[in-house]
């Protein structure tokens, strides 16, 4: 069975994309991603993000401001694919509501960060479009 998990690159105006830290007690903890999370059934990726951010950011995001740009595939344990939208518009201000921290990273920045491996190929994805 495929587990379908979605994510976003949310980008500021200066170009920096918010990455989330994986807290203690959850698989990959102390790890950086992209937030977001697994969808719920009947949901599509683009509710399923909105619900996340929510639930891990306190922030609103219009389905029409999410465009998908990666995906990604992982098979450590059972198959994953890992759908990558970026949103350059929300309304709230980013809090580590469901993380150990945020940070705002420049693109360049994002191969520095250790990350599980489903994201780094987002990550790369994200720098070659600069």
């Amino acid at each position: 069975m495929v587990m379908l998990v979605v994510a976003a690159a949310l980008t500021d105006s200066a170009g920096y994309v918010l990455m989330a830290r994986r807290p203690a007690g959850k698989q990959h903890a102390g790890l950086w991603e992209f937030p977001g999370g697994k969808l719920e059934p009947g949901e599509t990726p683009k509710a399923a993000l909105m619900r996340e951010l929510r639930e891990e950011l306190g922030i609103e995001i219009d389905p029409d401001a999410l465009a998908p740009i990666a995906f990604s595939e992982s098979s450590s344990g059972r198959h994953m694919v890992l759908l990558l939208y970026r949103c350059r518009s929300w309304r709230g201000e980013a809090q580590a509501l469901d993380a150990a921290e945020i940070r705002w990273v420049a693109v360049d920045q994002l191969g520095t960060f250790d990350m599980p491996p489903a994201d780094r190929p987002l990550a790369a994805a994200l720098a070659a479009e600069r």
